[in-house]
């Protein structure tokens, strides 16, 4: 399991911070734990084929926070944060992307669902966290 603020291979610590806000907007702490306290980035951590394309694309959302709300993403009220990536997801972006800002969003939140909802042996759903709370059981 990372340790919280343990580096993030292939991205700068600021990245580092916006995919944990990003992971933890798609999927906030309730009665369960949050997508990174449930290893979402440990998942995340072992798909070294993500890393140039989300690093740009944090950099991009990064971008987007300063425009509309003068703060970085991570600083954003998570009302904010789930805002501006539905915003982003719909297309309706204010700032320059490297590629299509609508595929980054789909993008992060299916992997984001993997990492979440997935088999722990994958890297992510530490203690099976989500299993227990849909109720799915492993049989046999």
């Amino acid at each position: 399991m990372r340790a919280p603020g343990a580096p993030f291979p292939g991205l700068t610590p600021e990245q580092a911070a916006t995919l944990s806000a990003v992971v933890d907007t798609i999927v906030p702490a309730d009665e369960y734990p949050s997508g990174t306290e449930a290893g979402v980035l440990d998942y995340l951590a072992g798909r070294s084929d993500l890393r140039a394309s989300y690093a740009a694309g944090l950099d991009a959302v990064e971008a987007e926070a300063l425009e509309r709300h003068g703060a970085r993403f991570p600083e954003l009220p998570c009302e904010r944060r789930e805002a501006l990536l539905r915003d982003v997801e719909a297309g309706t972006t204010r700032t320059p992307w490297p590629f299509d800002a609508t595929v980054f969003v789909s993008t992060v939140v299916g992997h984001v669902m993997e990492g979440f909802y997935g088999d722990p042996d994958n890297g992510g759903n530490h203690d099976a966290a989500s299993w227990r709370m849909i109720g799915f059981e492993v049989r046999g």
